[in-house]
């Protein structure tokens, strides 16, 4: 499936692995303490703590998946915000070698990112759909300098279901004034791959996160990039000083 700029009025992006190096900032401290380990370090570490971060990362997606399906996601919402507040109560992120911690500091944002999102912001109206807490996100994107560009940040509690259920997406497209099919989803996981084609969006999967490049075209992803400012050299908004007077899409 080809993607069709002509249809594309507006952006949602997914944050973790997208916008937010969350998973490489998780990747380095828990591969700081494994450095320490008898047998376990430097380049091994390094491995190590990749492969233990993706198997903790799918199983949770999967499962909020599972549970979404059943609707059991809303009930049991309540259950997961009190264990994340124990978790926050019960470690100091500054001073802590507590890995699970590390969601409560600041992340990087993904190499160009920044420029992209104000570049485009002069074209498209964009939202930001994560199975995360909303608070979270706002405060990543004040810290870049960047929140004033999304029409709306939404995050687990916004909508009745989470990804990959297509009403995130759907309340998205109504915040911006836009169709869902004009909507362009981008994500680094086959869940925001498939978030977008459920509500009949078109889907950018990039591969700045762990999603591979073979499972997001399987999820029915319309385009693959090696990052997620690639995206400013396929849309080419006129302001694109990096490659002309481009037109923007549509």
């Amino acid at each position: 499936m080809a993607l069709d700029l002509s249809r594309v009025r507006a952006l949602c992006f997914d944050i973790d692995g997208t916008l937010s190096d969350t998973d490489d900032h998780l990747v380095a401290r828990l591969a700081a303490l494994l450095d320490a380990l008898p047998l376990v370090s430097g380049r091994r570490a390094e491995r190590l703590a990749r492969q233990v971060v993706m198997a903790a990362e799918t199983p949770v997606h999967a499962a909020y998946a599972q549970l979404d399906a059943l609707g059991l996601d809303v009930p049991l919402g309540s259950l997961r915000d009190r264990l994340r507040r124990i978790k926050r109560l019960g470690a100091d992120p500054a001073h802590t070698r507590n890995v699970a911690a590390a969601d409560e500091l600041p992340h990087e944002m993904v190499a160009g990112v920044q420029q992209m999102i104000t570049t485009l912001a002069a074209h498209f109206p964009m939202c930001t759909i994560s199975t995360g807490g909303a608070p979270r996100v706002e405060r990543f994107l004040q810290h870049y300098g960047v929140r004033q560009h999304f029409v709306q940040v939404i995050g687990a509690q916004t909508t009745r279901r989470m990804k990959p259920h297509p009403e995130p997406l759907l309340f998205a497209a109504q915040s911006m004034g836009v169709a869902p099919e004009q909507c362009l989803m981008i994500g680094d996981t086959t869940i925001d791959i498939r978030t977008g084609t459920s509500a009949g969006a078109q889907t950018v999967g990039v591969l700045c996160g762990f999603g591979t490049e073979a499972e997001l075209l399987q999820a029915g992803a319309h385009l693959i990039l090696p990052t997620t400012s690639d995206l400013l050299q396929v849309l080419r908004p006129a302001s694109d000083t990096l490659h002309g007077s481009a037109a923007p899409a549509g």
